[in-house]
């Protein structure tokens, strides 16, 4: 990936339109990143317009994102729902048709709907929209307690930050999980969050702070390799193991054992960019037992295999002391 067009229309939203401009625009060569490049379009060149009242001056019009290799769809206006500009929507559908990534922050999906590229695949939008677009796309299949989906090369996201989970999930694909790392701790954000867009709706936040498990998913980190079980982290944490796994949920918006899971996959990928350990090894390390089982989880989560992985985002510079597993999801 080296082009990315952002589409900006009438009405945007400043903090959306701001992620995609963190995540691609800046100038991150200092940490051995590559930048992309990067532009801002608009059907209408000129003055646009935010939601809040300030406008932005764009100059380039649609034709850069018509050989993007990312468009960027931000949020537009509920008012323009059912009137979607033409010329976004045919950008939209261009790029998919040629095999461009395409990514929507929050109502933008609505926008990457009318194009007809959804028909029959799975998306998100926010969760205050989604029975709306159910309503307006009865052939799409709406998920609205995910932060994002991913259906081939279209990714769709919930609300306001989870753009900025779609965004780092993109660019693990692209630079792996080293780079994007990297990209994620400029920004003091977690590389990943498990969870969805549920543990928000009712309970903004969560009973128990994160920081009270903290100890504990230091632990489960260290001792990776091994068996882990619900009862030996309940005493770990000096609760219960009801109360332990309830309490784990609220905060981190998934179970033990799939937060560990995630932990091994990230841990995994890791071991694949920055050693030459056989995949036998990097299982042992990951806590996967066995390379049969790496491979399974490994492809079934990242839809890669371990081999390919380590082929496309090798950079063997770290000793295996320099990658003991680190925390990166946090609620």
């Amino acid at each position: 990936m080296k082009t990315v067009a952002v589409i900006v229309q009438e009405g945007f939203a400043p903090f959306e339109f701001g992620l995609a401009c963190e995540a691609f625009g800046l100038d991150r060569s200092d940490d051995g990143i590559p930048n992309f490049d990067f532009r801002i379009v608009t059907p209408e060149p000129g003055a646009i317009r935010s939601n809040i009242g300030f406008s932005i001056n764009i100059p380039d019009d649609l034709a850069f994102a018509d050989d993007a290799d990312l468009v960027v769809v931000t949020p537009v206006p509920r008012r323009t729902w059912n009137c979607i500009d033409v010329r976004v929507a045919g950008v939209v559908r261009r790029a998919a048709e040629r095999g461009a990534w395409v990514l929507s922050v929050c109502s933008g999906s609505f926008v990457v709907a009318a194009s007809g590229v959804l028909d029959g695949k799975r998306a998100t939008t926010h969760w205050m929209y989604a029975d709306t677009m159910v309503q307006m796309y009865p052939d799409i299949e709406v998920d609205p307690d995910v932060l994002y989906v991913q259906s081939g090369r279209i990714i769709t996201s919930a609300g306001t930050a989870a753009g900025l989970d779609a965004c780092l999930h993109l660019l693990r694909q692209e630079l792996g999980a080293e780079l994007t790392n990297k990209i994620a701790r400029r920004m003091v954000v977690p590389p990943q969050r498990d969870g969805g867009q549920a543990q928000f709706i009712d309970k903004p936040l969560p009973e128990v702070q994160s920081l009270s498990l903290a100890p504990v998913t230091d632990w489960m980190l260290e001792n990776i390799r091994l068996e882990l079980t619900v009862d030996q982290l309940a005493a770990k944490a000096h609760m219960s193991p009801r109360t332990f796994a309830r309490r784990f949920k609220a905060d981190f918006g998934a179970t033990p054992a799939a937060w560990l899971a995630r932990q091994r996959i990230i841990h995994a990928q890791r071991l694949l960019e920055k050693t030459d350990l056989g995949l036998d090894r990097i299982a042992y390390e990951s806590g996967f037992g066995s390379a049969a089982v790496l491979r399974q989880n490994f492809s079934r989560v990242l839809d890669v295999t371990p081999t390919a992985y380590r082929a496309r985002f090798a950079c063997h510079d770290e000793s295996m002391e320099s990658v003991a597993p680190v925390l990166e999801i946090v609620a």
